[in-house]
């Protein structure tokens, strides 16, 4: 069962989406060279708890940590530490969550510490482009698998990779929520969007096609073949208007203002 969200309902998750940006606007300018990853989740714990909300992902299915901070070859849910410092040149994830007032928020934005190679902007353009076109596709009467083509496609066009092994999908009152939405697949499948869902797209690109492997820690997912890969995701809500993107593009303003 896919949950629509009130009137009342999507005001509160749109105040959670904006604190969680606010946030992540934060996090993401303090990404530079010889900061740990530990300093970094610290910081994301101490705001979110001064805003009156609680992490959504510490404890989450035995989660560590309040922020997962995924660098390089590394996809998704890298636990912090105090060991693993930031190095210039590094690609950096930062995959964030809360919960205030009964109601989760949840966004991801990938950046470079210090000067971009040429290899990694490329990834940054085609994963903020795959982010563009998942959401220039959502509207009422949409499949969700609408949003799963458009990003495989706009990876494929730009030579890059979708992962297939993660998923996007709804947010309110759980973290997450169905409809899920692969990175990958056919247009016209899967539920029909309608006035009132609140969707997370998550484009997670990588530069070669291998399959996803788990690292003992049993938590940090890197790609098959050591490419990098980079992750962004925006909360949006599908209404009669159109995408209400409800982060407000905070990957592109990060990009933007760092590049």
């Amino acid at each position: 069962m896919i949950a629509l969200k009130t009137e009342r309902e999507l005001e509160i998750v749109a105040e959670n989406a904006r604190l969680l940006r606010e946030i992540l606007v934060e996090l993401a300018a303090g990404v530079e060279p010889g900061v740990t990853t530990g300093e970094l989740d610290r910081l994301a714990e101490r705001w979110i708890r001064a805003a009156g909300a609680a992490p959504a992902f510490k404890g989450y299915q035995g989660y560590p940590a309040t922020l997962c901070i995924s660098l390089n070859e590394e996809i998704v849910h890298g636990i912090p530490s105090d060991r693993r410092v930031i190095k210039e040149g590094d690609l950096v994830s930062l995959d964030l969550g809360l919960r205030r007032a009964g109601y989760y928020a949840d966004a991801a934005v990938t950046v470079v510490a210090g000067k971009i190679s040429p290899e990694a902007r490329a990834l940054m353009e085609a994963t903020l482009s795959a982010l563009r076109a998942a959401i220039a596709a959502i509207k009422i009467g949409a499949h969700v698998s609408d949003l799963s083509y458009a990003i495989e496609s706009t990876a494929q066009r730009f030579g890059f990779y979708p992962v297939r092994e993660f998923v996007g999908h709804g947010i309110g009152r759980a973290l997450h929520e169905d409809p899920q939405i692969p990175n990958f697949g056919p247009p016209g499948f899967g539920p029909i969007l309608r006035e009132g869902m609140v969707l997370c797209p998550e484009p997670m690109i990588k530069g070669d096609p291998l399959p996803v492997r788990i690292l003992p820690d049993g938590w940090t997912a890197v790609t098959g073949g050591g490419s990098l890969a980079a992750h962004f995701e925006e909360m949006v809500a599908v209404t009669p208007e159109g995408p209400w993107v409800l982060t407000d593009w905070i990957g592109e303003e990060i990009w933007a203002k760092r590049n």
